[in-house]
């Protein structure tokens, strides 16, 4: 059996952090997305993060840097990735999309490889009951950055298989992270519990209540949050939280989880966090 290596599926912001964090740890990747654009700046983008991963100190500066494949679709990275060890879909939060790919990665890759689901709110056997081999999908929430956060929120669904859940074992080991099995619902345990609050904070500057600043500075001083709920919605990237809270607000019927109307304009303005450079806060030129 030669070197195990992944394959990522998404080359956006949560892609790039994953694909990093791999090959930081020595790992080969191939890196998949349709978009040519993306695929273009991907190189690139992992080079800028595994310097920073560097200079933080959250990468191991010593060993081998996995290669750094790129591919344009599930056909090409199964020949660039051979067999791959894991492949990992990490693309938008949306079902449907997410479950017309794994049918495409399942065409191509061998039975019994296990597929990871990047999620932050879809449930597991919402997507299993609509794919091929549902034994092999497994749900891991990576968080942003993947390379900072140590620990994993590992989703087990009712049809998930017992070689998957090996499987994540074995790649959270090489990765270095510690991962906590939960079972299976809208939100799983992070995002149902972040995500509301994010959105009340959120309602709370809406209302005029307190700033922007002043949420997070009560969070923080008060309650001990690390950065404050609206810090940490720039780092999510506030499209990917709205679209997290309306999957939240669609399956549980919460209200608390409608997402704000401050965090709709936001989306609307293109004010997605850190990733444009502004959203609760200014960060400069992405």
């Amino acid at each position: 059996m030669g070197t195990p290596s992944a394959a990522v599926f998404g080359a956006g912001v949560m892609g790039i952090g994953i694909a990093t964090l791999v090959v930081g740890r020595g790992l080969p990747v191939t890196l998949v997305d349709v978009d040519q654009a993306r695929l273009d700046k991907a190189s690139e983008r992992v080079r800028d993060e595994l310097r920073l991963a560097y200079m933080m100190g959250s990468l191991p500066r010593s060993g081998p840097t996995g290669e750094l494949r790129i591919a344009h679709s599930a056909a090409a990275a199964a020949e660039s990735a051979e067999e791959a060890t894991w492949v990992i879909e990490a693309i938008t939060e949306d079902a449907e999309l997410k479950a017309e790919l794994h049918k495409e990665i399942a065409a191509v890759f061998a039975p019994g490889t296990p597929r990871i689901t990047n999620t932050s709110s879809i449930p597991v056997d919402e997507l299993a009951g609509q794919v091929p081999s549902p034994a092999d999908l497994v749900g891991v929430h990576f968080m942003n950055p993947a390379y900072l956060i140590g620990t994993l929120e590992v989703v087990r669904g009712p049809r998930t298989g017992e070689r998957a859940m090996s499987a994540v074992r074995d790649l959270l080991s090489a990765l270095g992270r510690k991962g906590i099995v939960v079972g299976d619902g809208p939100g799983f345990v992070t995002s149902r519990v972040l995500h509301r609050m994010i959105n009340d904070a959120a309602n709370v500057v809406e209302e005029g209540r307190a700033t922007v600043e002043d949420v997070d500075a009560l969070m923080e001083g008060c309650l001990g949050h690390p950065t404050g709920p609206l810090r940490t919605a720039d780092l999510i990237g506030i499209d990917n939280l709205v679209d997290s809270l309306e999957v939240l607000y669609e399956r549980t019927g919460d209200e608390g989880c409608r997402p704000s109307e401050l965090l709709r304009r936001k989306v609307a303005e293109g004010d997605h966090g850190r990733k444009t450079g502004r959203g609760f806060y200014e960060y400069g030129a992405p």
